[in-house]
């Protein structure tokens, strides 16, 4: 059986190893790739178990009360899943315990699992197959390499920001934070497109620094929404500066359908990502300027301050989940927007083709996909219909806050894994509005502890749509 045959059937992160008519391949299809939904999800489950483990012996801050179980595992799981739900205030959270947040966003980040995928799958080769055994090795380095130098530079840019800007460093010194601790997790955050920031407000609080805004947004897209567009330009100017890798270089870049490696595009998809994410942010900096420049969501900030926060809050809409602006105070087209583009796979895209019969693909392709969009659809609704039996009273009793609305929207926010909330306001009340206190967690933080475990399921469910919709590009 050709390389290229095998390749395109097996491994969560392949459509197939190669290798496939070695008894020993078989035995790594068997265990890795028969449904790699369920192995992935298996593998999502043990580290948020061992995050909770983690988060639930460190202790929150002195001046905290003990944190209930529920809350923590929520968290290690949305951590986990990069989703930045959440039920409990950031600054509760100690030092060491944003330490623990921080690495279970990058093992669980897609750069790093689609590293450990590869480098798994050099374990199904023959020995035979050497330049394809060798490209894979080099690409499985290549994905090391730059995971640690994009998160690497990206720690070291956040804290020389703070370091000299000294209102950025107020900031962060009249909450308590370590400086150090701060940057690591805030990069990770970023790269991953998990959304978490050790502050309670996410990025609010530093509405007034658009140089760290433009400091952060190059890695919101380098970790996620063009990460395989940064790959294949990597292995392209590698394969021109040095000589000795040239030949696994051209190899990659030209077998990319046969490799199958769903991070490692053609040139043409590659252009059709960048031009598709362009396309979203530019709709929705529009938007922004049409419908909210004079709002309350802006207030207070100069022209500059506006424009840098307005496309800093449209990158993050894709999947990272930051935010500088009060969600429920936007208008309710911004919201709608916001929930469809939550809605998208991270490597959406809109092809650009001219030949005829490459368009007759395409449109088949582009069928096949929106029946598969519509059919996640489904599930959504079950997990909303099942919220609202879970959460019937205080829909009842607090009709302000638990609108159906807010209520989906939060759902799709967790399966897009994005983080994005309406909150909770106690002013909107019908009763006891006295005895409420305004927290800033999510709104999924007001909700019953069925409640919470369903969202739990939406988290973990979103984060492998990837497996149950069989996404992947042509």
């Amino acid at each position: 059986m050709n390389h290229s045959s095998c390749f395109q059937k097996k491994m969560s992160n392949f459509r197939a190893p190669l290798g496939c008519s070695s008894s020993k391949l078989n035995r790594v299809c068997h265990i890795l790739s028969v449904n790699p939904f369920w192995t992935r999800n298996f593998y999502l489950l043990i580290i948020s178990l061992l995050g909770f483990w983690g988060l639930n012996v460190l202790k929150p801050r002195t001046n905290f009360s003990k944190l209930r179980n529920l809350d923590l595992f929520f968290t290690s799981v949305s951590a986990t899943t990069l989703s930045s739900m959440s039920t409990i205030e950031m600054e509760i959270l100690s030092n060491p315990q944003l330490i623990v947040v921080s690495i279970l966003m990058f093992i669980g980040g897609e750069v790093f699992t689609s590293m450990v995928g590869l480098f798994i799958a050099q374990n199904t080769f023959n020995n035979d197959e050497h330049l394809l055994h060798h490209s894979i090795m080099f690409l499985s380095f290549i994905i090391l390499g730059y995971l640690l130098v994009i998160n690497l530079l990206g720690i070291a840019m956040v804290f020389l920001y703070i370091s000299l800007v000294s209102n950025a460093h107020r900031t962060l010194k009249s909450k308590g934070l370590n400086l150090f601790t701060f940057s690591i997790f805030t990069t990770i955050s970023s790269f991953t497109n998990c959304g978490f920031i050790p502050t309670n407000e996410n990025m609010l609080v530093f509405n007034k620094n658009p140089g760290l805004f433009l400091v952060i947004i190059p890695f919101v897209i380098l970790g996620n929404t063009l990460f395989p567009t940064c790959l294949r330009f990597s292995i392209w100017v590698l394969g021109k500066c040095v000589n000795k890798v040239r030949d696994y270089c051209d190899y990659l870049l030209k077998n990319t359908k046969e490799i199958g490696f769903h991070h490692l595009v053609s040139t043409r998809c590659s252009f059709c990502l960048v031009g598709t994410a362009f396309g979203f942010v530019v709709i929705q900096v529009v938007l922004f300027f049409v419908m909210e420049w004079n709002s309350k969501s802006l207030k207070g900030l100069n022209p500059y301050e506006k424009t840098i926060g307005v496309l800093f809050q449209s990158v993050n809409t894709r999947q990272a989940g930051e935010t500088i602006v009060n969600l429920p105070a936007m208008s309710t087209v911004i919201l709608i927007v916001i929930t469809v583009i939550m809605y998208l796979p991270p490597y959406t895209s809109f092809p650009f083709v001219n030949d005829e019969e490459e368009q007759h693909q395409q449109q088949k392709r582009k069928r096949k996909i929106a029946k598969k969009l519509l059919s996640q659809l489904a599930y959504i609704s079950i997990f909303v219909i099942l919220i609202c039996i879970t959460e019937r009273k205080s829909m009842k009793e607090d009709p302000l806050n638990f609108t159906p609305f807010n209520i989906v929207f939060e759902v799709i926010s967790a399966y897009g894994n994005v983080g994005y909330t309406m909150g909770y306001n106690c002013k909107l009340r019908l009763k006891d509005g006295a005895n409420c206190e305004d927290k800033w967690y999510g709104f999924v933080g007001r909700w019953s502890d069925a409640g919470k475990t369903i969202l739990i399921v939406v988290m973990l469910f979103g984060r492998l749509k990837r497996y149950n919709m069989g996404w992947k590009f042509s």
